[in-house]
């Protein structure tokens, strides 16, 4: 009998790809098309993991967290920009190179937005819910806080 020794798929990889993060392998969004703008498609989510039945919505609301983690990727996108256009273009007092940085900034911020929408739901849930190797035999865990009266309620 030989010991197969199973890789765990990559918590990055997931993360980037919008997958599940109990089995790694099923999607989050229903859409696979972040820019797909019409009827709101880029973010409907599945209810449950189409591989391993995770629930997505752990409670009402869950998904209001992801304000701040959104936040914090374009703090750091406009951080990481700043240092490339500084060590690259600079910036100086007697022109307004800082505006066009300021400009070209908020274009791509706004370009990326879906794209860093999705990634933030995606981090949020998989602070959650952990990996599991053997989801195929495990049952997630049952969700408690969800009130089925409640969802969709505001």
């Amino acid at each position: 009998m030989t010991n197969i020794n199973i890789k765990a798929p990559s918590y990055l990889r997931s993360l980037l790809l919008n997958k599940c993060p109990r089995c790694r392998q099923g999607d989050l969004f229903i859409g696979n098309e972040p820019y797909n703008l019409k009827n709101g498609n880029n973010v409907k989510m599945y209810s449950n993991c189409p591989k391993c039945s995770q629930p997505t919505e752990l409670e009402v609301g869950f998904y209001y967290g992801t304000s701040y983690v959104s936040y914090g990727l374009t703090v750091a996108f406009s951080g990481v920009s700043f240092a490339i256009w500084f060590f690259t273009i600079g910036f100086n007092l007697e022109d307004n190179r800082i505006f066009w940085w300021l400009g070209l900034n908020a274009l791509v911020l706004l370009l990326l937005q879906p794209l860093f929408m999705r990634i933030s739901r995606a981090m949020w849930i998989s602070w959650f819910v952990d990996y599991d190797p053997n989801w195929q035999s495990n049952k997630p865990n049952n969700v408690e806080r969800i009130v089925p009266e409640q969802m969709n309620n505001w």
